[in-house]
């Protein structure tokens, strides 16, 4: 008699078709997922709107290389609500998935003799930055790359067998999930992309964005129809890239924010002008939300433990604006020493205690296991050994009556 197959097993051949995928198509310099499948599927499981939003940080990255097919293919295994991925521009115009503007920390270029004399020095954010950067590589020169999991600390054994993929990847990885889950793509560095990516007729990387998710079914204002179907929110640092892009799309949008010692990337002002009341005000015209870092929110001393939380998160709700803060890892080097090293204590302060909405997080399935274990009443809809009980109490009721 075969032995069942376990969550293990089943994530292990996930990981493994998605090599055989990779392995088919890597040298043909293209995609390799087609054109979304299950676009017009309306049978799926819809997206949960009664709790915290579960926010697949470049994809489940504590697992697997960041930004991959398969980190993306595992956080919606694991029960994301939302696969988050930062978008990028190459030479040639197309959109890319990928955190950084070079190619250095995660990638072989190195490796690659043919790219040796791509190394140059830009100015990212005020500061000079010299790298392989991806706007000076076209697609097909990215495809010849495989990337690598970022911490040394991760698990290592997934180096250099994924390669990066495209903004059209993502969303079709999206919408060929077996339940509605959300994308959350980010307008990454736009000021440079802006700079050395020049597309036909004067369009901006902003353009590229939204046509993309246009192309792709994402519309709609929040919690309408049109986005309760295909579930977006656009977020950036840049506040005039999401104005920008209000004009051209009525899909939500969360403004991001950075530790308080950096500005804003393409108006350079400072966290503390940003998070004023009379800005929040302003801003919230164009954004539903505001993403910080939660460092911000809740501040650390040098001893490592957690301060008096600020109220940045009350501000933000009086303002009738979600809190979506960043970025939630399981390992003990970023757990504040409050939490006794469980990350699951982390998760009620946070979602208990300052009541934010939504988590970025680097381990998607030990977020959604502690929600479902903390939420009864969701899992009994869902059918559970609670749900169970009941039923066989029924029964059991119905039986003594006859």
């Amino acid at each position: 008699m075969p032995y069942p197959m376990t969550a293990s097993m089943a994530s292990t051949s996930l990981i493994l078709l998605v090599l055989s995928f990779q392995i088919i198509m890597g040298c043909a310099g293209r995609p390799i997922y087609p054109l979304p499948s299950k676009k017009a599927d309306g049978n799926r499981q819809p997206i949960q709107t009664v709790g915290p939003y579960n926010i697949a940080h470049r994809g489940s990255n504590g697992e697997l290389p960041e930004e991959t097919a398969a980190a993306y293919m595992r956080a919606i295994e694991e029960g994301a609500d939302f696969i988050e991925t930062d978008i990028l521009a190459t030479k040639d115009g197309v959109l890319v998935c990928f955190h950084d503007v070079t190619l250095d920390d995660v990638t072989d270029v190195h490796k690659h003799k043919e790219f040796s004399n791509r190394r140059r020095t830009y100015e990212v954010q005020g500061s000079n930055v010299t790298g392989w950067f991806i706007v000076d590589f076209t697609f097909e020169e990215l495809q010849t790359l495989r990337v690598k999991q970022r911490y040394s600390f991760r698990d290592q054994s997934y180096n250099w067998k994924f390669s990066i993929i495209t903004f059209e990847d993502f969303i079709a990885i999206a919408l060929d999930a077996p339940r509605v889950v959300g994308i959350y793509p980010e307008i990454k560095n736009p000021v440079l992309i802006n700079q050395h990516v020049k597309w036909p007729g004067g369009k901006r990387f902003e353009d590229k964005f939204v046509e993309t998710l246009l192309k792709y079914g994402y519309k709609g204002e929040y919690m309408s129809t049109d986005w309760l179907k295909q579930p977006v929110f656009i977020q950036s640092f840049a506040p005039t890239s999401l104005i920008y892009a209000s004009n051209l799309t009525d899909s939500p949008k969360i403004f991001l924010i950075d530790d308080v010692t950096v500005p804003t990337q393409d108006t350079n002002q400072t966290y503390w002008e940003i998070t004023s009341d009379s800005y929040l005000e302003y801003i919230k015209e164009y954004v539903i939300g505001i993403g910080p870092w939660k460092d911000t929110i809740v501040p650390t001393d040098k001893l490592n433990y957690l301060t008096t939380p600020t109220d940045l998160v009350a501000k933000a709700h009086a303002h009738d604006l979600q809190v979506h803060p960043y970025t939630f890892r399981n390992e003990n080097v970023y757990l504040h020493f409050n939490f006794h090293q469980d990350p699951y204590a982390e998760y009620a302060y946070w979602l208990k205690v300052i009541g934010v909405d939504g988590l970025f997080t680097d381990f998607t399935g030990s977020l959604h296991s502690y929600q479902e274990w903390t939420s009864p009443t969701d899992f009994e809809k869902n059918g559970t050994a609670s749900d169970l009980l009941h039923k066989i109490a029924g029964m059991i009721k119905s039986f003594r009556k006859t």
